[in-house]
């Protein structure tokens, strides 16, 4: 049986490097080394660099190759993506990927620039039933009084980047005070800023992979915060939250969170794994917060610990996206 080559891209441009690269650690060791020939690329600004040992081995991006020597070079037939934030989840990376006809694991680069970009995640999704909370959309050159949008939504309200990850630049605010001081740090993450109300709720966190072959609807968690919500150190900081998989909940509202994240999931066009985020209201009503399209995947990431708890490895899962991606690519 031939072994394919996988380029397993890591690391990024964003606050969410660090995390990108623990992630793809733990990804690296799971994959079917019978099946697959795997390769770590770190790509750090513009350069994509293989190491072993001492040495460091760029990709030439002209054809996605690995010139290792003089008489060797490496040519991959599949990238397997594992950075959170830019490049690897806004759309850059798939677009250069799709150029160069290399078959990938996640969403396409239009469906990326979707799920990445907050505000039109909830336009991609506003007629498929899935709860929203209200929100305004602020851009740099924007200045609305704090009173005015508190008049609009109320308070607490959340302010967040619009396109960013892993809770970086979030702030909840409980004044109309405290409104410009978040939203200048939302700013520093991106060019657009989300205020949205606040829905006060449990966080459930639903893993979700669509093969060609079936819809796998993965163990829901939910998420408790020691924090006042799951910001970045909660998600990051052993002992910061607690992520109870199965979540203790009706099942009821267990049906209407997957039915959600189905609905989601298929309205932004995804691909391979992906966690839907929602509140759900003591009504028992979900309400979107987010879709990540290239979940976190260390040893205390929440979708690892969902696989399992479905009683499947991280393996079998790992070949199911190869194989729906990259036998459609062939």
């Amino acid at each position: 049986m031939r072994k394919y080559n996988i380029a397993l891209l890591a690391g990024g441009n964003s606050s969410e490097r660090e995390i990108a690269l623990q992630s793809a650690a733990q990804v690296a060791e799971a994959f079917d080394k019978e099946r697959y020939n795997v390769w770590l690329i770190d790509v750090c600004g513009r350069n994509f660099i293989y190491r072993e040992g001492d040495q460091e081995f760029y990709i030439d991006l002209n054809d996605f190759s690995l010139p290792l020597d003089f008489d060797k070079t490496i040519y991959f037939d599949y990238a397997y993506i594992m950075i959170h934030g830019t490049p690897g989840e806004d759309g850059h990376l798939q677009g250069y990927l799709e150029m160069m006809k290399i078959p990938f694991s996640s969403c396409d680069m239009v469906s990326s620039v979707i799920t990445f970009d907050k505000i039109s995640t909830k336009r991609a999704v506003a007629d498929t039933g899935v709860g929203l909370a209200k929100g305004m959309l602020l851009r740099e050159e924007d200045w609305i009084a704090p009173e005015a949008i508190v008049a609009e939504l109320g308070l607490p309200l959340f302010v967040k980047p619009n396109a960013s990850g892993s809770s970086c630049g979030v702030t909840k605010v409980k004044s109309a005070e405290e409104l410009p001081e978040a939203i200048f740090k939302a700013f520093d993450e991106s060019p657009e800023v989300l205020v949205e109300e606040c829905i006060v709720g449990r966080e459930m966190a639903c893993g979700i992979l669509i093969t060609a072959e079936r819809e796998y609807l993965f163990p829901i968690t939910e998420v408790v915060a020691k924090n006042e919500f799951f910001d970045y150190e909660a998600k990051y900081t052993a002992g910061m939250s607690d992520e109870i998989t199965p979540a203790d909940i009706a099942p009821e509202v267990a049906e209407k969170l997957n039915q959600m994240t189905v609905a989601a999931y298929k309205a932004c066009r995804c691909k391979g794994l992906a966690r839907v985020d929602f509140i759900v209201t003591p009504e028992g009503e979900p309400y979107l917060i987010e879709i990540n399209t290239i979940p976190g995947m260390s040893s205390g990431s929440i979708v690892p610990k969902q696989i399992r708890a479905a009683g499947m490895t991280m393996t079998e899962v790992l070949n199911l996206v190869i194989e729906d991606t990259l036998c459609g690519n062939q």
